[in-house]
């Protein structure tokens, strides 16, 4: 069974900075991609960044240049690195693996 285990939410002031986490259990993790999604009040969930096996990593836009996305293959953990955070990063922040499974939700809010 696959299971996900994210940490590193939390309240921060716009320009901040977080780092989520996000451990995988079972052999799921080293050979395929894991991926960081969000989702806001009222609004679709969508793709933040994302990392394939191989290391090629894709980003949203929205967070091109602030956000870095990471794995460590040893520890089966995937990274995600937010600074200089900006209001609209408030979000419910969700850990994906192989494009199937889902980790629990950890809430990221950004307010002075």
């Amino acid at each position: 069974q696959v299971r996900l285990l994210v940490s590193g939410g939390g309240l921060v002031q716009p320009g901040g900075s977080l780092r989520l986490s996000c451990a995988a259990s079972g052999s799921i993790f080293s050979a395929n991609p894991m991926g960081w999604y969000r989702q806001a009040p009222g609004k679709q969930r969508e793709l933040v960044a994302s990392i394939t096996s191989g290391g090629l990593i894709t980003y949203a836009d929205s967070v091109k240049g602030r956000f870095t996305i990471s794995r460590d293959n040893a520890k089966n953990t995937v990274y995600l690195q937010m600074n200089s955070l900006k209001l609209e990063d408030t979000a419910v922040y969700y850990c994906r693996a192989a494009g199937v499974y889902w980790g629990q939700g950890t809430q990221v809010t950004v307010s002075s």
